[in-house]
């Protein structure tokens, strides 16, 4: 039996990326959230992974044995190859390449959008935080999915929906909490993202949420 271990859904863009998987893939989980804005977090979290982070993935064994997997690269990864059926990577070699890199990029890079635009789920902020890092960002990320949309058809980055796909995932709940005007085919893959069966349930939960991060929250400060 696999549990999640993530954080609060309005704000945590590195819990949604294995729960979006997991969730459109049809795997079974159990989900265990811990909120990340309280003094019991450390303590919480500590019950589940020395890592101190979420997300978590914890598979259980039927002997009671625990394998925890941290950090989403690692539990995308451990996810497609426990469950091989599923094709969580494209099939194709040189596209499987490709989703890696660009889930790699994903990883590691943009920055500057990450800060300047943090995801909040429920919040309607359109034109807030813009800089010419974060522009230079969103070039970046139309490029990227349009080669992979223009190489593979669609309707998602490599076809059917992949770990890519999941992990572009809090980028694009940014995108529609920014108001980010975006050119038509990107905009098209924007929509089908967030029409998905997860996304739309992530983000009525994220809007069910009442615990509220002060200075990521400008607009309710302003009411």
């Amino acid at each position: 039996m696999l549990t999640l271990v993530i954080g609060n859904k309005n704000y945590s863009s590195w819990s949604l990326r294995p729960w979006l998987l997991l969730t459109e893939a049809g795997i079974p989980f159990e989900e265990v959230r811990v909120s990340l804005f309280t003094p019991t977090f450390h303590a919480e979290i500590g019950q589940y992974g020395a890592a101190g982070r979420v997300p978590i993935l914890i598979d259980r064994a039927d002997d009671d044995s625990e394998l925890k997997v941290w950090d989403t690269m690692a539990i995308a990864e451990y996810v497609a190859e426990r469950f091989p059926d599923r094709r969580l990577w494209p099939v194709d070699v040189a596209a499987r390449a490709r989703a890696r890199s660009i889930c790699a990029e994903m990883h590691a890079g943009f920055s500057a959008l990450r800060t300047a635009l943090p995801m909040n789920v429920s919040a309607s902020l359109p034109g807030c935080g813009w800089s010419v890092a974060v522009l230079d960002d969103m070039d970046r990320l139309v490029t990227l999915w349009r080669e992979a949309l223009d190489l593979h058809g669609g309707p998602m980055l490599f076809g059917p929906f992949t770990i890519a796909d999941a992990f572009f995932a809090p980028v694009i709940s940014r995108l529609s909490t920014y108001d980010v005007a975006l050119p038509a085919d990107i905009a098209a893959y924007r929509d089908r993202v967030l029409a998905l069966d997860g996304m739309r349930s992530w983000s009525a939960a994220a809007a069910a949420e009442t615990e509220f991060l002060v200075e990521d929250e400008p607009y309710r400060r302003s009411r």
